[in-house]
This record gives C-alpha cells, structure tokens and sequence, in this order.
C-alpha cells in the first residue's frame, strides 16, 4: 500500500506516521526548560531505544501504520521527526531547519520521501519546524519560537493561500509551540498558560475549551501528548494531573513510557511525523 500524505487536523484517526529510533540519542546543549530540569540525571540511549520501540509497538497495536528513517549518528535529536517535516491539508512540506544542531536531517528525509515517492515542498527562506505548526481544518497555528522566524507565515502562506495563518509567539525557552499549546478536537485544546502572552491566551481561549496543564506536569511536557483519533491519546504515566483531566473529558489516554526521550526535550508528538489522518 503506498503512503499518503492528508492531515486536515491534529485528531483525526492517525493512518501513518513517520518516526526515527533514538539510536544516538543525547543532550549536546539545553534546549529547553525540560532538558534543563533533567540536566543532572544522565540520559540513557538503551533505555530510550527500548521505550521507543515499545511506543511503536503501541501505535501499531492501534492499527497505525509506522514508517522509520535511518538514525544518523550525526543527529543527535533525529528522534523527533515531527520537526523536519510537516503535512498541511494534502502538501508534504520540508522544515526549513536552521539551528546547527538539526541543519542537514532534512536530507535523510527527503531522500526515504522521494524513495516512497511523495512529493513534497522544499521550504527555503525563513527557518521554520514541524513542532511550531498544528493544523486545524482551515487554520493553521505557527508558533514563533527560536526556531521558528516570523517571516516564516508570508513564506508559508504562498503555498497555502486559502489557509489562514495565525501566528503565536510564545517564550523562548519552551522551544515549540506543541510543547505549550496542542489541539485534541474541534473545541478541546491541551494548554500551558505561562508560555504565552495574555493576547495568545485570551484568542485561544475564544476558540477552545481549554484544559491547562500544571508546572508539575509541564516539564515532562504534559502537552505533547499524541492524538490517535477517535478521543483516543498517547500520554505519559507520570502526567497524572493532566491525563486524569483528559479522563474527566471522555478521552481515552493510552499510557506509555517514553521518560527517557523526554529528557531530550520532546515527547509524543515531538517523535511523530504525522503523515496521513482520517
């Protein structure tokens, strides 16, 4: 069966996903306020390797069909593929990647695309990453982060003009905006207040039912869960708080433990490269 690229929203049923073992896993410089929290506590590759696998194994328990790319000993974070790539309605597009310690994965990925033979956007311009942007049926949020430059909403909005854009600038030291803000329906959104401004805040609260997420939860990045459709997601144990709020909700949290990854600054939809969703 060929791969397909369709994601319209961030919860529809997830079809296919792209994702890469942690092989060469480790922290090289802190990235963000997770990686600093655990900046004492030595990151295990092994252990994260195993955790990864038993997180595919999920997925594919989920009847998720999981594509891998080769991990490079030269990338240190290639474990979140979410960042090289992103898909938005029917388009498959290249991040513009320019942080040192991500510049050059876009090759690997283009190269297992044209190998499966998707087409795809090469984004050149502005430095943009898959985890500053979530879809929405016919709106698209783009974090401004970091790594990811204002001038990179004109640059998208070429290629999408019947999109609407909306940027949200949010503190630096969270990295991307899926680890602050993440859509889990048509009206429920997961949410860390304290990563944005009161303008951000009081625009996402108009359009969201809003479930925030505490700091006891945020450094094991409670937002970032992943949404396999259906009110169905993919959490962390240790996100008490945060899952029994999503409980309370009618969602469904599948549990997994994907702690070691998280201590590299990424968690469950860091590590997905959504590819198609129903």
């Amino acid at each position: 069966m060929n791969i397909k690229a369709s994601c319209h929203n961030e919860y529809g049923k997830l079809k296919s996903v792209l994702l890469c073992p942690p092989k060469y896993l480790k922290i090289e410089e802190i990235i963000n306020e997770t990686q600093r929290h655990y900046k004492h506590d030595p990151l295990d590759a092994e252990k994260a390797e195993r955790q990864h696998k038993e997180f595919i194994r999920l997925l594919q328990e989920q009847g998720i069909r999981t594509s891998l790319l080769e991990p490079d000993e030269r990338y240190p974070e290639q474990v979140f593929t979410r960042d090289i790539g992103f898909v938005l309605g029917d388009t498959f597009f290249i991040a513009n990647m320019e942080m040192d310690i991500r510049f050059g994965e876009e090759a690997i990925l283009k190269n297992w695309l044209e190998k499966e033979g998707l087409k795809y956007v090469d984004l050149k311009g502005a430095g943009i990453e898959g985890g500053d942007v979530l879809i929405d049926g016919k709106t698209v949020y783009i974090g401004i982060s970091e790594r990811t430059s204002p001038d990179s909403v004109p640059m998208l909005a070429k290629h999408l003009p019947d999109y609407d854009l909306v940027p949200l600038p949010i503190k630096e030291e969270y990295l991307h905006l899926d680890c602050v803000f993440n859509i889990l329906s048509e009206k429920d959104a997961l949410l860390f207040p304290d990563a944005l401004s009161s303008k951000e805040l009081e625009l996402l609260k108009s359009r969201f039912d809003v479930i925030e997420v505490k700091e006891e939860d945020q450094f094991r990045l409670g937002v970032n869960v992943l949404s396999l459709g259906n009110k169905k997601l993919a959490a962390l144990p240790q996100n008490k708080h945060t899952n029994d709020q999503l409980r309370e909700r009618g969602y469904d949290v599948v549990e997994t433990d994907i702690s070691e990854i998280i201590k590299s600054g990424g968690a469950f939809r860091c590590c997905t490269l959504a590819l198609e969703r129903e």
